[in-house]
């Protein structure tokens, strides 16, 4: 099981310093050394700027005593925040029956209220919520049953605790489910691919959107259950699903409905890939952001250019190996395109001319990442400028050849620009950046602290 070391409501931190922060950790009576950390970025005005994590321990092996080993942790004293998440996850994991519930002779006020109402009040409830309501009478048990409560289903926050057993007690609730985010669960043997696969079965007929990021139980039956039992599905996350083959995401082709696709961090291989986009037609966002597995993204490019024509968002984060040729290609057969990252990508150069061909072929973009492109320069900023007015969002992080004047053309001419990133450009001091907020307030403009 996991335990909760520290926890707390995020706070806003007025200095843009960085800082030291050393959390009061709560002891424990057993060795591990597996750690997690769940950062909450809510309050954030741009992404997390984590630099390192110091973790304290003991050089040797510790031995534990034969009653430290037999520790039950059920029976460990803990808060009430912590008893009652215990509650809300055992819960899940049993099965409810009416069978002990009281016979009365009326509902009370329940009785008086449309069944709709009834309905439209439980569902702000949380899922664990509702499995404990559920015990409570029949006809609040009749209504947490209700499949119309489980259209979407979010289990991302109970990851530590979901299971085969969980799957299986939700399996009847779920026969309407549409939206499904099982992301982080089932690691270690939590879920196994038949508990996935039996409650696919069962709950995939209607699902439009499947969320497995970080599913590392995954593996090539998963994705063949998924293409068989999920008829319907628009959009599909497998972020950082490690498990799964090169060849297996072949299986994805045969989702001809797919609309939103993400392989972020996968082992996905370039055959399987184009399989994917031929079929996939009605591609709208892709993300192939670090697959490393793939060893031509010039020719991926080419094949998105001729058969995705729908597709608005593409991220290409970290390709080693595409270049203006790719570029081109993409850029005139995706003339949809809204948001395109090729951040790190080291293979593109502005000399080549690939930067003003996009701008000049995409006048759509309203998000565009050249992050750490050291290439980028005034002229590339300046076609951006004339030619997509409707740019929203723009990062040229790392780059040495811009300077204000570029910048500035970029903010008269982009009237809905509200975040420009230009942290680490040398050329773009403090005072410009100060001269720039004053004249465009309603712009955000990340620069760094440091240089």
């Amino acid at each position: 099981r996991w335990e909760i070391l520290w926890s707390e409501a995020p706070s806003k931190v007025s200095s843009p310093q960085a800082r030291q922060f050393t959390p009061c950790i709560k002891q424990i009576s057993f060795p591990t050394n597996l750690i997690r950390l769940e950062v909450n970025s809510t309050l954030l005005d741009y992404y997390t700027e984590l630099d390192a994590v110091i973790l304290h321990g003991v050089k040797e092996r510790p031995v534990l005593s034969l009653k430290a080993s037999l520790v039950d942790m059920n029976d460990i004293d803990e808060d009430e925040d912590e008893e009652k998440y215990d509650c809300e996850v055992d819960t899940l994991s049993k099965q409810f029956s009416i069978v002990t519930l009281r016979e009365w002779p009326t509902n009370g006020y329940f009785d008086k209220l449309p069944y709709e109402l009834i309905q439209l009040i439980l569902s702000h409830l949380s899922v664990p919520d509702l499995c404990r309501l559920a015990q409570t009478c029949k006809l609040l048990y009749q209504h947490c049953c209700d499949p119309l409560q489980y259209i979407h289903l979010s289990l991302q926050p109970y990851w530590a605790r979901i299971n085969d057993t969980s799957l299986e007690h939700l399996q009847s609730r779920c026969t309407l489910l549409q939206w499904l985010n099982l992301s982080w669960t089932g690691n270690r043997g939590a879920i196994s691919v038949s508990g996935f696969s039996r409650f696919l079965k069962v709950c995939g007929s209607e699902l439009v959107r499947l969320e497995l990021s970080c599913g590392h139980f995954l593996n090539e039956t998963c994705l063949e259950v998924i293409t068989e039992m999920c008829p319907n599905l628009q959009e599909l996350n497998l972020s950082s699903c490690d498990k799964i083959p090169p060849q297996a995401f072949s299986h994805i082709a045969k989702v001809g409905s797919l609309r939103r696709l993400v392989l972020y961090r996968t082992k996905v291989e370039q055959t399987a890939l184009l399989s994917i986009l031929n079929f996939c037609s009605e591609l709208q966002h892709l993300s192939l952001g670090s697959c490393v597995m793939i060893e031509d993204y010039d020719l991926v490019a080419s094949m998105m250019g001729a058969k995705c024509k729908k597709l608005r968002s593409l991220d290409l984060w970290r390709c080693k190996n595409i270049t203006e040729s790719g570029i081109a290609e993409l850029a005139s057969g995706c003339q949809l395109l809204e948001e395109l990252d090729l951040g790190w990508c080291p293979t593109l150069q502005s000399s080549t001319g690939c930067f003003t061909n996009l701008a000049r072929k995409l006048p759509n973009l309203q998000k565009l990442f050249l992050t750490a492109n050291r290439s980028v320069c005034d002229t590339d900023i300046e076609e951006l400028a004339a030619n997509c007015t409707h740019l929203r969002q723009l990062d040229i992080l790392g780059t040495r050849m811009v300077g204000p004047a570029s910048l500035r053309k970029l903010l008269e001419s982009c009237k809905d620009l509200s975040l420009l990133d230009v942290s680490f450009c040398s050329q773009i001091d403090n005072r410009a950046v100060l001269e720039l907020n004053a004249n465009f307030p309603n712009v955000f403009i990340k620069k760094s602290f440091t240089q």
